[in-house]
């Protein structure tokens, strides 16, 4: 009977030393490369073409496990990702199983836990524990409601003439009124003029309330406006 293959990938050598422990005890499996960084987790994997990748994502940056596996799965789509986690964050858990991972294991869960998430993995049984679900359906109502919030952003941006929207841009980079009076050649009071339009438009009192709702929306950033 074949054993299952494992590689482990943590910047943090006693993880690394623990979890490959813990394996080598268990007759049906075998550590076949270990790495301490995304980039030679790369490496390691592409070599060693392990069942199962036990991988950290906060390494040498702190998405550095996300990024090891996206250029793994360029080349070998079938190998079973696992994510060594501290905390279970919400934003994070969505990413992983968004990008195939089939399980997350906090680092100071039980051996069991630990063996059995391997098993499921290597059988290409995805783990979706009812607390995970919820995370990840809490993570799907926030991108519909962002989703909504910025058609409708993009709607009252419409709204705007050419010279609203520099205005607006103008501002949202931290401008104030007389700075941008002085950058587009006009008066204060022209500028006043169109803060008010701009705001009629948005049917918003104040300018900080339209900038703080474009930041959350990243909506210049997505557009490059």
């Amino acid at each position: 009977m074949s054993k299952i293959k494992v590689a482990i990938i943590d910047d943090v050598e006693k993880i690394v030393d623990f979890f490959s422990t813990v394996i080598k005890n268990e007759p049906d499996m075998e550590v076949v490369g270990t790495a301490n960084s995304g980039k030679e987790g790369v490496k390691v994997v592409l070599e060693t073409n392990p069942d199962v990748v036990l991988i950290d994502i906060n390494m040498e940056t702190k998405l550095a496990g996300f990024e090891a596996i996206k250029k793994i799965k360029l080349v070998k789509d079938d190998i079973k990702f696992i994510i060594l986690t501290i905390h279970e964050e919400d934003e994070l858990l969505f990413q992983a199983y968004s990008m195939g991972v089939m399980n997350y294991i906090v680092k100071t869960s039980s051996v069991i836990d630990i063996i059995y998430s391997i098993r499921q993995a290597y059988k290409n049984e995805l783990s979706l524990r009812p607390e995970v679900a919820e995370k990840i359906l809490n993570e799907f109502s926030k991108m519909k409601k962002q989703q909504r919030e910025l058609v409708q952003a993009m709607k009252l941006m419409s709204k705007l003439t050419t010279s609203e929207l520099e205005v607006l841009k103008s501002i949202y980079k931290g401008n104030t009124y007389e700075e941008v009076a002085e950058e587009r050649f006009v008066e204060v009071v022209t500028i006043k003029g169109q803060v008010n339009k701009i705001l009629r438009k948005f049917n918003k009192k104040r300018m900080k309330d339209i900038v703080s709702m474009l930041e959350e929306l990243k909506l210049f950033d997505i557009y490059n406006l």
